[in-house]
């Protein structure tokens, strides 16, 4: 390999200092020079882990912190299980992903789901699956409940008004719409129209009225269930079917109402005392509402009949 080397002439007068140049090149083009000059790659030492699990690991612990700054609680063992089954048995990109937040995302709809019932306050813990429907078999529409379980009603922003006697099933089935409600990820309450007054009254009484009504009126559903039961309630408040009105203006057109009673339309004047206020209500109430009447034998009637006795032969 020859060298060529030379240097700026030093008799030419310059202002700057002289630059010395000192350049290296093979005569000819090799253009395997490269790659015999290169040097060979560097194996790690025996020992160290490969350089591709090294980055895995950056990657693996990357991923969880990312985990951890969204708030999803993934432990790391359960992620290495879920990568090692990945692996094993060649899960594509989306049965990976759900693999890995399904779980978790089926727990925290749960308690989510959990926290929405407490929310509600039902006073029994009803569904439709324990529904009795063979009893009053022909009085209860099931399609009909079974639609109104779907809860489009809440969506369309309509009411609901179940009437009918006492013991026929209307609170089991209110409870179990609301049940369902709250699986469905509507925000419900459940009330009595006594509770509902008492709580009305004493807010008004601490000056808290208006935050009272806000609360009542954010709710997706509200079930008043009783309505009619508690006419010695409204005698001894004047204001009770001021109250009641006020929640039912508040929220309509704008959530779901449902109302359980005992009591047809036409008497709702003579039990509130006040005809222009229980037109007022019902028009805002019935109007464009879902209305189930429920006849029908009383389910606590039937369970409180005596046993007969056996028959001796």
């Amino acid at each position: 390999m020859a060298r060529c080397s030379w240097h700026a002439n030093a008799d030419i007068p310059r202002k700057r200092p002289l630059l010395t140049f000192n350049w290296t090149y093979p005569l000819f083009f090799d253009p395997q020079a490269d790659r015999k000059a290169s040097p060979a790659k560097m194996s790690p030492p025996k020992g160290s882990p490969p350089l591709k699990n090294a980055r895995s690991e950056d990657r693996r612990e990357q991923i969880l912190a990312d985990f951890a700054t969204l708030k999803v609680p993934i432990r790391p063992e359960a992620f290495d299980a879920v990568v090692a089954q990945a692996e094993r048995d060649g899960l594509s990109h989306l049965a990976f992903l759900h693999q890995l937040i399904g779980e978790q995302a089926a727990q925290r709809r749960e308690r989510s789901i959990a926290y929405r019932v407490r929310e509600a306050r039902f006073k029994e813990s009803k569904t439709l699956a324990t529904f009795d429907w063979l009893f009053n078999a022909k009085a209860i529409d099931r399609t009909q409940v079974e639609t109104l379980a779907t809860c489009e009603f809440i969506r369309r922003r309509e009411n609901l008004v179940l009437v009918g006697q006492s013991g026929v099933g209307k609170s089991h089935l209110a409870q179990a719409i609301g049940h369902q409600a709250c699986v469905l990820g509507w925000r419900v309450r459940y009330t009595t129209s006594a509770e509902l007054l008492e709580e009305l009254r004493a807010s008004l009484a601490d000056q808290t009225l208006p935050s009272c009504l806000r609360e009542y009126a954010g709710f997706d559903l509200l079930i008043i269930d009783e309505f009619g039961f508690d006419r010695l309630e409204r005698q001894e408040s004047p204001q009770a079917a001021s109250l009641l009105y006020k929640v039912i203006d508040a929220r309509s057109q704008q959530r779901s109402t449902a109302l359980i009673t005992n009591i047809d339309f036409k008497t709702w004047a003579e039990y509130l005392g006040d005809a222009p206020l229980a037109m007022a209500l019902t028009d805002r109430m019935v109007d464009g509402a879902i209305i189930v009447k429920i006849t029908g034998q009383s389910y606590r009637a039937h369970r409180a009949q005596p046993l007969k006795p056996p028959t001796i032969k």
